[in-house]
């Protein structure tokens, strides 16, 4: 298999002489200089890079800069690289779909005239698609963002504009965003956006550095555009002729906003849109509502592991890998892709997708039965796009065909339907699939399709307009077979002449060169070499025989061949009349797209649910002011579907007023950080209207999910691991509501124990006392269980904590062995310890190292192995380094601490570099040292 790959991937040689290689270095030291450019060259059998792009391809592909040839000499020469067909596919398919900062341009032509005929950009991939997806189902469709930032005092409204290119919409919106630009995050992830243009700015402000960093973080790549180019004069001209229907609706919804017009002139400029006819007439135009879906911002998608990876060791490893079972060619991919990506918030909405659902996990004939004709549905989107930009041939109407003869099928299987949901399948799928279909509509395109395609020769892999659908054309195929049925009957009369048994001895063939022509074998030719000087003329004479014809045949032959030149050209004609008809059914056959697309998810989700060893449930949905949120028996789908896992169920019940704020302590490795993402997960999970991993649930909607889990060091940006932890957890005090979700996992690890237990402690309050949502947090630091017990330490006068639980994963010391074991259960109450050094002897860590841990940890802290958890939540929690501190004392050192939690909030992060943030935290710790000398109580919470 190596081998194949490397002789598929060989490198072809680089054939210039010299003349064609001074033309061309003369051409290409002409471009102009584009850091983010990618440019290929095409040399008809294989591509060229040349500069520093053949020596990055070298490196990132080949892995080798061996790879590389000097094109010319001396000071002149150029570093190049030549790349086979394969790999040039290879290599566009990384740079647009993977990553995130190229372009990728493709030049024809020859010495030094060459033109730019394709070019590309993650979002702007209509180019290059029928290469990305010659053997690839799209899955995602990329859109470009424009945003126009406009800052105020202590606010910011962003306008925004946004175009998908492949489904051909326009979009604006317009908000207000804090200083971490959390919305715009949001909107970011909910769009699936893959690049984004701004203005030129002359000076780099803070806060234009930290929406850079908002882009970097969601793998969008930033194109800036001249400040002349967010203009909105003659935008709503501009958007009469691109949008289907009349212009008022368009002038209405662009007066109603101040800075996103702005943002879309941008973009039809920058995708250059009213250049091609093709687009006018077909987009729609919609206002985008950022409170419309559940916001989830690049750190939640990536803790929850909704869409897919490259370093995923297989599909089950992300929720998209995991729920994607679509049938259709890829439409239902992309529709899966977006609703992840846009999870509902309206309890209604969220209710209809779920009844669907049902109705598909209750009748298991049903499912199959649809699942089988979906399986025959080709990508109806994206035929529709290749129909509206003439780029279509007949094989694109033939595939539209195929997928509209079907549809009685799927009607039928839906009308068996007689469940409870019955009225509701009727009115979603029976109905518009009704008016679809009708004569007036699809029915209409079969008909066309089937007078004028010749659907017998599909068989031979022919597309071809049926001769009896044009006069002309039917006249011309008369003609050809006369023409052949003379031909054939010269050639008996020939083969008697010859005295030659026909076919056998005496052949007819047709070649390209000489059109039809006698052919007899070498051991033939003596018997008739006599006549075949005198009444035959000889063409060729090779080891597979002779070749020869005579004027009688010649004629005919050229005859038939003129005739053939006017059947294709009669053809070619037709088949564009034909496209053209077909171009007009292209808005039914968008809503048959959107039809099929959705039952195909709702059928995917149905069948994750009746297929898994452990069954799913139906969530109960509430909206987001009641209910709670209660998961009995809930599991992590993800980790559930790998082989070698044996999933233990654990409950989960955030009740307002009593568990609304979860503390998880316990072991490492003991399922903290799973048991908090799987909850997560569930939320996500119910609220795109699929069934979730749980004996029973009860889910009351959220309108975010901020996850703060795991931290990695992003020292490009300089931002060490500490402070993006504190950036992250910054978004999150900025941007929850109490409507939101919070996952936090191991907060204030990456600085000293005492200033990370103390922000931790902090943070912690602040949640609970101001922002009020649902959060699970995972810590090592066992003091914060205290929190849950705070309200009864807490005078009359100061208003008590409530709602906090504590909560532990279990673990078994054996008391002879010290042998550490996982049981993976969370059970009420906290844990005293993090059994670290138990983690290390699993490890396989020097007995020695591990025996002056123990004693280390003893001296540090009333260290016990054997005390493991604390499941009496009436137990008083972190006694052993309790001290008595008289009321006064607990009430300024509260106060003193409030003061500290107040400064570090409004602490302006966004317009402080790094080294002043540190400075500053430093000063406010020293103040707060200084202030508890006097305080037992401030010195016990230092």
């Amino acid at each position: 298999m190596t081998q194949n790959f490397e002789d598929q991937n060989k490198l072809p040689e680089l054939k210039l002489d010299a003349k064609q290689a001074q033309g061309f270095l003369s051409f290409y030291k002409r471009l102009p200089q584009d850091a983010r450019a990618i440019r290929f060259f095409d040399r008809r059998d294989y591509y060229t890079a040349h500069g520093e792009n053949a020596t990055f391809i070298a490196k990132t592909f080949y892995h080798t800069t061996t790879a590389l040839r000097q094109l010319g000499s001396g000071s002149e020469s150029l570093s190049s690289v030549s790349v086979s067909r394969n790999m040039f596919e290879t290599i566009v398919r990384d740079l647009l779909l993977e990553r995130t900062n190229h372009a990728v341009e493709l030049y024809e032509g020859s010495g030094s005239n060459w033109r730019l005929v394709k070019s590309g950009t993650p979002g702007n991939i209509s180019s290059f698609e029928d290469i990305l997806f010659a053997n690839n189902e799209m899955q995602d469709t990329p859109v470009v963002v424009a945003l126009v930032p406009n800052f105020r005092e202590n606010s910011c409204t962003i306008g925004l504009g946004y175009v998908d290119l492949t489904k051909r919409v326009l979009g604006l919106a317009e908000f207000l965003d804090d200083s971490h630009f959390t919305n715009v995050e949001s909107a970011l992830v909910a769009l699936g956006c893959k690049e984004c243009l701004l203005p030129l700015e002359s000076g780099k402000s803070s806060e234009i550095k930290t929406l850079y960093d908002s882009l970097t973080r969601c793998g969008v790549m930033l194109t800036e555009r001249k400040k002349a180019d967010f203009k909105m004069r003659d935008l709503v001209q501009d958007l009469g002729r691109l949008v289907k229907g009349s212009i008022e609706p368009v002038r209405d919804l662009v007066s109603g906003f101040e800075f996103a017009p702005c943002a879309l002139g941008a973009l039809l400029s920058y995708a250059d849109l009213l250049a091609d006819e093709s687009n006018y007439g077909n987009y729609s135009i919609r206002r985008y509502n950022l409170d419309s879906y559940m916001r989830l911002d690049s750190a939640a998608m990536r803790a929850l592991n909704v869409l897919e990876s490259k370093t995923d060791a297989n599909k089950n490893f992300s929720l998209f890998g995991l729920m994607n079972r679509t049938c259709t060619a890829g439409m239902g991919k992309r529709l899966l892709n977006m609703w992840l990506k846009q999870p509902l918030i309206d309890v209604n909405e969220i209710n209809t997708r779920l009844d669907l659902v049902q109705a598909f996990v209750e009748d298991p004939a049903l499912r199959q039965d649809l699942r089988q004709h979906l399986k025959r549905i080709s990508d109806i989107e994206r035929l529709v796009n290749n129909l509206e930009k003439k780029r279509a041939g007949l094989q694109h109407i033939v595939k539209l065909y195929q997928s509209c003869i079907r549809l009685p099928f799927i009607k039928s299987a839906l009308e068996q339907y007689d469940g409870q949901f019955s009225s509701l399948v009727k009115e979603k799928y029976l109905d518009p699939l009704e008016i679809c279909s009708d004569e007036d509509h699809l029915n209409k395109f079969v008909a066309l399709v089937e007078v004028s395609v010749d659907l017998d020769q599909l068989e031979n892999g022919e597309y071809m307009i049926s001769s009896s659908y044009d006069p002309a054309l039917s006249a011309l195929r008369d003609e050809q077979e006369s023409l052949d049925r003379e031909i054939s009957d010269l050639h008996k009369v020939t083969a008697n002449d010859l005295d030659l048994p026909v076919d056998k001895a005496l052949k007819l063939d047709k070649s390209t060169q000489f059109g039809h022509v006698f052919r007899i074998t070498k051991k033939e030719e003596p018997k008739i070499r006599k006549k075949l000087t005198t009444q035959f003329i000889v063409l060729e004479t090779r080891k597979d025989g002779v070749k020869f014809t005579n004027t009688k045949l010649k004629k005919l032959g050229d005859k038939y061949q003129k005739v053939l030149e006017e059947y294709k050209n009669c053809q070619k004609e037709l088949v564009s009349r034909v496209v053209q008809t077909a171009a007009t059914f292209s808005e039914v056959f968008g809503s048959l797209a959107a039809l099929l697309s959705e039952i195909d998810v709702l059928l995917s989700f149905a069948d994750l649910a009746s297929s898994c060893p452990s069954p799913y449930t139906r969530p109960e949905i509430t909206t987001s002011d009641e209910g709670d949120i209660i998961l009995q028996g809930s599991r992590h789908p993800c980790v559930e579907a790998q082989d070698w896992v044996n999933f233990i169920p654990n409950d989960c019940e955030l009740m307002r007023g009593k568990s609304w704020f979860q503390i998880i302590t316990g072991p490492n490795m003991g399922g903290k950080s799973t048991f908090i993402r799987q909850v997560g997960v569930n939320v996500l999970m119910a609220q795109v209207g699929c069934f979730v991993p749980c004996d029973k649930a009860c889910i009351s909607v959220r309108d975010c999910i901020f996850a703060r889990v795991g931290a990695g060091d992003c020292q490009l940006r300089g931002v060490s691991t500490f402070m993006q932890e504190m950036l992250e957890t910054a978004s999150i005090l900025k941007g929850a509501t109490e409507k939101s979700l919070i996952i936090i996992d191991e907060l204030g690890r990456g600085t000293s124990t005492y200033d990370g237990f103390g922000l931790a402690w902090a943070i912690c309050e602040h949640l609970v006392e101001v922002i009020k949502a649902p959060t699970l947090f995972a810590t090592h630091f066992h003091e914060l269980t205290a929190l849950a017990h705070e309200s009864a330490d807490r005078e009359p006068n100061i208003k008590p904590i409530v709602g906090v639980a504590n909560f532990h994963v279990s673990a078994h010391i054996d008391s002879s062995t010290r042998k550490l074991t996982m049981l993976y259960k969370v059970e009420p109450g906290a844990c005293d310890q993090s059994f670290g050094i138990h983690v290390a002897e699993f490890a396989n860590f020097p007995e020695t190292v591990v025996a002056l841990a123990r004693e280390k940890a003893s001296e540090l802290e009333d260290f016990s192995p054997t005390s493991v958890v604390s499941n009496d939540s009436t137990l008083e929690v972190g006694s052993k380094r309790k001290r008595e501190c008289d009321s006064d004392d607990v009430s300024q050192g509260a106060a003193r601490a409030h003061q500290f939690l107040k400064e570090f909030y409004d602490l302006p992060m966004e317009k402080m570099n790094v080294r002043q943030v540190l400075e500053k935290i430093s000063k406010m710790k020293d103040d707060l040292k200084k202030d508890a000398v006097n305080s037992k109580w401030l010195q016990q919470l230092i």
